[in-house]
């Protein structure tokens, strides 16, 4: 979806605008310009919007989650995920109103939001080695979505046709978890009560060889009862060493995706200005397939060294946009790829030392 934010925008403007803008609209093409008089050639509506319509669904859902998804089982979760994404192509593909494919983003959004959510605590129920797999996975499915959307454009299809073909995804995912997954031990269902967490019914999610590790993780499960609120928000306040550089990457990574690059056309290219921002994103998701597959050979402990880098990044191209002093697309490329390997560094890094460093209690469990 944040892919194709500038051709659904573009898409939507001649339905959307007035006869006023119709005028402007004629002298803009007689400069060279396809959406206004501004020398940055962006939409009335920015691609910005898109992102807001990705990003605050899956946030609340983020935010809210951790305090009572865990009553919900992973099938019906992927069931809904499905749903969603689903309605998300279908809205869009087939909208004739900006409002009707700003609202099949926030669906796309919900679906990514939860789904990711469920995915990544799914792996809990297997050996610690997935999330390498899970890193890789993530990052190959940003490329693959991005570079397939990319291509098929390229070759002549329309983004509405395109978007249809991409219900391919939801039933993909469909198929593969009820019929491919197989998890080592049993995924928690539907139920009445809280009997997960009981004392006889908790054990430690990977077997330690230490000995006296053992014996903390027994002592740690020997707790009766489901955790408090109070204890719930004692977990999140450990966990904040690792959310703010993160959070702080992430946010520095999408005011260049979404803020950033729609400005960053260069008409002598010869590529169009749509053209020039799916491959922006496509570059931008190589470099995160690459970092997130990286958990093998290395680990960066110093998260907030990936924050600054990032930082630095997206200051650097403000002042790109600012006073045009690039010579052209292909360093932007390079720059966008480089700002794709700090941001899949960050976030497969993340996770990795949230699984060494969190304790077993406080994790999700499965009945013995």
């Amino acid at each position: 979806m944040l892919s194709a934010a500038h051709d659904i925008l573009q898409r939507q403007e001649p339905q959307n605008s007035t006869a006023a803008a119709s005028v402007t609209l004629a002298v803009d093409i007689q400069a060279g310009n396809s959406s206004n008089s501004s020398i940055y050639d962006c939409s009335p509506v920015t691609t910005g919007a898109v992102l807001l319509a990705d990003i605050l669904p899956t946030l609340a859902i983020k935010l809210l989650a951790p305090f009572m998804i865990h009553k919900v089982p992973y099938g019906f979760r992927v069931l809904v995920c499905v749903a969603m994404a689903a309605a998300s192509f279908l809205l869009v593909s087939l909208s004739s109103a900006i409002w009707m494919s700003i609202l099949g983003v926030v669906f796309a959004s919900c679906s990514s939001g939860l789904g990711e959510l469920s995915f990544l605590s799914l792996t809990v129920f297997f050996n610690r080695n997935v999330l390498e797999g899970w890193g890789s996975g993530t990052g190959g499915a940003g490329v693959a979505g991005s570079l397939l959307y990319s291509a098929l454009i390229q070759a002549g299809l329309s983004p509405r046709i395109t978007l249809l073909l991409m219900l391919v995804v939801p039933v993909a995912m469909l198929v593969s978890y009820f019929s491919l997954l197989l998890p080592e031990s049993p995924v928690p269902q539907w139920s009445t009560r809280e009997t997960e967490h009981s004392a006889e019914e908790r054990r430690p999610l990977v077997d330690e060889p230490d000995g006296e590790e053992q014996d903390k993780a027994t002592t740690e499960a020997a707790a009766v009862g489901p955790p408090t609120m109070a204890e719930k928000w004692q977990v999140v306040r450990g966990l904040l060493k690792f959310v703010f550089p993160l959070g702080l990457v992430y946010f520095a990574e999408y005011f260049i995706n979404q803020g950033l690059m729609e400005l960053l056309f260069f008409q002598d290219s010869s590529l169009s200005h749509a053209d020039q921002y799916r491959w922006y994103q496509t570059l931008y998701q190589v470099g995160v397939l690459v970092s997130r597959s990286s958990l093998f050979c290395i680990k960066i402990r110093k998260l907030w060294t990936l924050s600054f880098l990032q930082v630095v990044n997206a200051v650097f191209l403000v002042f790109a946009v600012r006073y045009r002093f690039l010579p052209g697309a292909w360093l932007v490329f390079v720059i966008v790829l480089y700002e794709g390997l700090l941001g899949g560094a960050a976030y497969v890094n993340t996770f990795y030392f949230i699984s060494k460093e969190v304790c077993n209690s406080e994790r999700e469990n499965w009945p013995a």
